[in-house]
């Protein structure tokens, strides 16, 4: 293939890149981002294969299994899995990298390689392994393999430093004499970097970490895009590093903490109490619930964790649907960090065919609220919980929050009183207008509709 025409195809494919991750900003026009993304990302695969002169046969076989692994891999998954596959897909895109940058610097052989070819080779490697080893860590924290506290032992961060200092001493003597065993020891420390880099951060934070550990796997990528002289690899890893970057940021701010107290703070070492302490709650049932909400002119659902853990995405529009046939009007307030990952709630009543315009953020919701009638709260804790707003003790004061409880009548589904990731406990549990419905999300939600309908 002439060099006019890869570089043709490549920038094609660049383009779709583009226009994909714009389109995957908004829900109504994530799926059509997507498809558009993948395409470019396909035609990339295939015009660097055939360059490299790889046999159509190894070449359509490659791309079967690929594609094999993956629809079963995205067909099997629960939407309350999702970050970890995200976690996994960073960590097989961070040690890809790393390898077709270190199979640059085996194949050379003792032939001179130029030192900023060396240099980049060597940031390929190191961020492709700590990509690694720290994706499959918060892979195991979300998927409970081990435990989401966070993991610190004494004189951590000198064991950190001194690894720091190896890596930083076997970069020097790879760039000065291009033997193999510095090399190799930059890769070793990188991928036990890695574990030691997110064992400390408790699984509340594992969201900011995956975004974080996605944008270090773009940044391997445009390395090794560097190294190899593949311009495709150079666009898509920038595209990935900045877009990373910019989630970590947003995902940051909708806590209220900075990067560095998300790595370094240790949130959430001190373990939750599984039991309640603020008081009395007011229990209620589906029947009493359906009244409530029947003669309610607004209502806005508010999802969290439980709604997806419940698989109750079809229940709650189910549930929408009778309200709005009964001149309810409904809306759903979506927090920024709701679930696990930025756009969890979204995804997943888009699954239900949920309006768009339905879908309110954080200032809309709360634009609203005061106006609402009835809140429905459906395994959302730490993201309404009102001690972020009132109380300077809290640990998560600061956060900016759904503030639920301004409106008239607040509804809580929740299986119990245990605390959410943060480990601490929600006034508005206790509050005199909330009612409590402890139940499985989709349970309820059943519950709720069939008692509308008996109205």
């Amino acid at each position: 293939m002439s060099i006019d025409i890869r570089a043709l195809l490549y920038l094609v494919a660049a383009v779709a890149f583009i226009l994909g991750l714009k389109r995957l900003g908004s829900p109504r026009t994530a799926r059509s981002g997507n498809t558009i993304a993948a395409s470019g990302m396909l035609m990339a695969v295939i015009v660097t294969l055939v360059d490299a002169e790889v046999s159509w046969a190894i070449l359509g076989s490659g791309l079967a299994v690929g594609a094999l692994l993956g629809g079963f891999a995205a067909i099997r998954v629960r939407m309350t899995s999702m970050p970890q596959l995200v976690a996994a897909f960073n960590g097989f895109g961070g040690i890809a990298s790393a390898l077709v940058a270190g199979a640059e610097f085996v194949k050379a052989d003792g032939i001179a390689l130029p030192s900023e070819t060396i240099f980049t080779i060597i940031v390929s490697v190191l961020i492709g392994g700590i990509t690694f080893t720290g994706s499959f860590v918060a892979y195991a924290k979300l998927q409970g393999l081990i435990g989401g506290s966070p993991v610190r032992y004494p004189g951590q961060k000198l064991v950190n430093g001194l690894l720091a200092a190896g890596i930083v001493v076997a970069a020097v003597l790879s760039q000065t004499t291009q033997d193999a065993l510095p090399f190799w020891i930059i890769g070793g420390l990188a991928l036990i970097l890695g574990v030691l880099a997110v064992i400390p951060i408790g699984g509340a934070d594992m969201p900011v970490v995956i975004a974080l550990l996605n944008s270090l796997s773009g940044v391997a990528a445009a390395a090794t895009g560097f190294v190899i002289s593949n311009s495709a690899l150079i666009i898509g890893g920038a595209l990935v590093g900045a877009s990373g970057l910019i989630l970590t940021k947003l995902m940051t701010e909708a806590m209220n903490r900075s990067l560095g107290n998300v790595l370094f703070s240790g949130f959430g070492a001190t373990p939750a109490s599984s039991e309640a302490t603020g008081g009395d709650v007011t229990t209620t049932t589906p029947e009493d619930l359906a009244i409530a909400l029947a003669y309610a002119s607004q209502v806005v659902i508010v999802p969290g964790y439980g709604l997806a853990v419940a698989q109750a995405q079809h229940a709650v529009r189910e549930l929408a649907d009778l309200l709005e046939a009964r001149g309810v009007k409904v809306a759903y307030g979506i927090h920024p960090v709701a679930g696990r990952m930025p756009g969890h709630m979204n995804v997943l009543l888009a699954e239900a065919d949920v309006p768009y315009d339905q879908l309110l953020d954080l200032d809309q919701t709360n634009n609203l609220l005061s106006r609402t009638d009835v809140v429905l709260v459906i395994g959302a804790n730490d993201v309404v919980n009102p001690s972020a707003r009132d109380d300077e003790e809290s640990p998560i004061y600061g956060m900016p929050i759904l503030e639920v409880d301004q409106a008239a009548t607040v509804i809580v589904v929740k299986r119990s009183l245990s605390p959410g990731f943060a480990g601490i406990d929600n006034p508005l549990f206790y509050r005199e207008g909330t009612r409590m419905l402890f139940a499985d999300a989709k349970q309820a939600l059943t519950a709720l509709g069939s008692a509308l309908e008996d109205l």
